[in-house]
């Protein structure tokens, strides 16, 4: 165990000014908080916040952050408090092993949702001081080192977590070091066999390419000195675990990959960077489409680079990473390089977000947390960022965007902003119009075309591939749903008044939302459309006289209806043949098909315009449209209270098609069904599905599932079948 002196000795080396007194007392106060405490290992507990304070001095971290590592576990693991913590130590110091606690007695329901909101904590401590992060990544590092002592059931969750969340998290902070060893970590528990194939080839690799990494490192040294260019050539080696993720992306062999051995070109200054560039391109050949610029285009985990293959010493291609001492750190040690962590130097967020393309990522992130998602969809969209090799883009005014591999035109608009995103339309790229799901390629010149009142369809959500803009149509798709129900509910109030005598009011029920237990008028009315409010309770609440006919145990009042909202748009009036019918004054207008409320139809015979329609509310499940001639009404003949008066609303020119069903009898010969459907696809209808029955060997029934237009459309239909002569009988199924 690592003793008080050597603790203080570590951190001096770097900073001479360090408060050895602070790190004395974080040493004695962790060690006898922790006590008796052992690890798995059989080590005293205190072994483990020390290692983790040992891994940060590598990083050359300020005094506050080996601080908070001596004592990131004594809130969670002990009987310290952060009451404690902060009269002892001072607020910082408290902030940030508050930061590292996990959240305790949490009522959630899986391990995913604890997990979830953990993370959630987690990034949000991060977004206020990201020191708690640097703490974290050195305290899993340290667990993953010591994962054999874990049991194998726990290993295996733990090694999973680490290779979802936090190591592509440590890459995203640009902290490639820490990334890999990580990555490494969980490859050797996740997939044994496989990492110890990719190291035993790596080994080979290494013992016969030796003398040629050599020869290159010298031969590259030689020129460049030559050049009076003073620089650093070093050979590199992929790490095992993105070896078997590239393997596995590309389906190629170990022998195929071309770029498991490469060199690092390190110099003083950027203008060197490109001298190098100059000299290594005009003495060996380039290999088109292998040259990238991250200097003048960083990142955005601040990696700052020249990436160029040549063919070089031995006709061997040869990678080049071309970068400055700095940009050398920040590559390694991404956030953690910066110089606001150095030296016992004070933490700047505001400086911090200003110099770190990392960091600002991270705060947008954690912004997303205040746009109602829950903590496993936050989980869910952070780890589809953190994930994905990039892009980069520019809108017409040149602006840089950054977006991850795969993205579409629809992830670029809500990269530029939610309202851009959500109004959507079309794109054109470089300047030609193209689908708003193309996949996007480094370069390319995105505008995208908005208009007005336009909303994002639900089914984009699962075709993006930001988490930004998954987490904006989805909340746009709620915020229509909700506008639906409050549209439903502002209705069923407004006559619920009505019939009460009196005069529907905004500004009274605004009044009365305490009684209802309501944050806003809004709330009142969606809840109302939900079903989940009577609307009688609401009139009562502004008019506390009146007083409610309501049946005792019942779903809402005829009138009151939640979960309105049909997949196609519905018919004004009706319109039955010889008769015609106009809408009561309390009937409910049937609107939003195409919506995503649990409205449906009947499920045998359906219902079409021109039909008189009734709908049966089931609290819970929706509500089902039936025609009323449908013989299923009368199994809820003893539920008058289940019935709604509805009625069609769809303009005149309407070309949507309704669900309905006729059965066919037919003669059973060769060619019969061909003569039916093209006949059913001449007039313009749709054939969902057939079944059919057999009835003897010459005829059959034929059950067909169609879609029409309204009622007129399917009379016509069948008035059609019965004049063809392999049609004995055509008619209506009504349920």
């Amino acid at each position: 165990m690592m003793r008080q002196y050597e603790l203080v000795d570590r951190v001096r080396r770097y900073n001479p000014h360090a408060d050895e007194e602070l790190l004395n007392k974080a040493y004695v106060y962790a060690m006898r908080a922790h006590g008796a405490q052992k690890r798995a290992s059989g080590d005293p507990y205190f072994t483990h916040p020390l290692e983790v304070a040992a891994i940060l001095t590598e990083l050359r971290l300020d005094d506050a952050t080996i601080v908070a590592a001596v004592l990131h576990d004594t809130i969670e693991d002990t009987a310290s408090t952060r009451e404690e913590i902060d009269q002892i130590f001072g607020p910082e110091i408290a902030q940030l092993v508050d930061g590292l606690t996990k959240i305790k007695k949490l009522d959630l329901v899986s391990k995913r949702a604890e997990q979830a909101e953990n993370f959630r904590k987690l990034l949000l401590a991060i977004a206020v001081d990201v020191r708690v992060l640097l703490v974290k990544l050195a305290d899993r590092l340290h667990n993953m080192r010591t994962l054999h002592y874990v049991p194998e059931g726990k290993r295996k969750r733990i090694a999973e977590e680490t290779l979802d969340i936090y190591a592509p998290l440590a890459g995203r902070m640009g902290m490639q070091s820490l990334r890999n060893e990580l990555e490494n970590l969980s490859f050797r528990t996740l997939m044994p066999e496989a990492c110890a194939m990719i190291e035993a080839r790596l080994a080979d690799l290494r013992e016969k390419n030796g003398e040629l990494i050599s020869r290159i490192e010298r031969e590259l040294t030689a020129e460049l000195q030559a050049r009076g260019i003073a620089a650093e050539a070093k050979g590199r080696e992929k790490s095992s675990y993105s070896i078997w993720r590239k393997m596995e992306r590309k389906s190629v062999s170990f022998e195929q990959l071309s770029d498991i051995f490469g060199f690092r070109v390190v110099v003083a200054t950027t203008e060197d960077c490109y001298r190098v560039l100059g000299v290594v391109h005009t003495k060996w050949p380039t290999v088109p489409g292998r040259f990238k610029d991250y200097i003048s285009t960083p990142k955005q985990n601040d990696y700052r680079s020249i990436h160029t293959t040549v063919i070089g010493p031995g006709r061997q291609r040869v990678e080049l990473q071309v970068r400055t001492r700095d940009m050398d750190d920040i590559a390694e040690n991404g956030i953690a390089g910066h110089a606001l962590y150095k030296d016992g130097r004070a933490a700047d967020t505001d400086a911090l977000e200003r110099e770190s393309r990392a960091y600002r990522w991270l705060r947008r992130t954690v912004e997303m947390l205040g746009e109602g998602d829950t903590p496993e969809e936050f989980l869910e969209h952070t780890k589809l960022e953190l994930f994905h090799d990039q892009v980069f883009c520019f809108s017409p005014k040149g602006r840089l965007i950054a977006l991850p591999r795969g993205a579409t035109p629809i992830d670029f608009a809500y990269a530029v902003h939610t309202d851009i995103g959500n109004n959507a339309v079309g794109a054109r790229i470089n300047g030609r119009i193209a689908p708003l799901l193309s996949e996007l390629q480094n370069g390319d010149e995105v505008h995208i075309v908005t208009a007005e009142g336009q909303a994002p369809p639900a089914a984009w959500e699962t075709l993006v591939v930001t988490g930004k803009a998954r987490s904006a149509i989805r909340r746009a798709t709620r915020d229509a749903v909700r506008a639906q129900y409050a549209e439903l509910g502002h209705q069923i109030v407004r006559r619920a008044f009505e019939r009460a005598g009196k005069t529907y009011q905004a500004d009274r029920l605004k009044a009365a939302l305490p009684r209802l237990a309501r944050q806003t008028v809004d709330d009142v009315l969606a809840a109302v459309g939900r079903g989940e409010m009577f609307s009688g309770d609401v009139v009562k609440a502004v008019h506390p006289e009146f007083v409610a006919e309501r049946s005792v145990g019942t779903a809402p009042q005829k009138g009151d209806a939640g979960w309105f909202g049909l997949r196609k748009a519905a018919s004004l009036v009706f319109k039955v043949p010889g008769a015609e019918v106009g809408p009561t004054a309390d009937s409910i207008p049937i609107r939003g098909l195409g919506g995503d409320l649990p409205v449906r139809f009947a499920p045998d015979g359906g219902a079409v315009p021109g039909d008189r329609i009734v709908g049966i509310l089931t609290p819970g499940e929706g509500i089902t449209i039936y025609p009323i001639q449908s013989s299923a009404l009368t199994q809820f003949d003893d539920q008058p209270e289940r019935w709604l008066d509805v009625r069609w609303d769809i303009e005149d020119s309407h070309q949507t098609l309704y669900p309905a069903q006729i059965v066919v009898s037919a003669i059973n010969e060769p060619g019969t069904l061909g003569t039916i459907a093209h006949l059913i696809g001449e007039t313009g209808a749709n054939i969902d599905h057939v079944n059919f029955i057999n009835k003897s060997p010459d005829v059959r029934d034929i059950v067909i599932d169609v879609e029409v237009r309204d009622l007129k459309h399917l009379t016509g239909i069948l008035s059609q079948l019965k004049s063809t002569s392999v049609v004995s009988k055509a008619e209506r199924v009504n349920g």
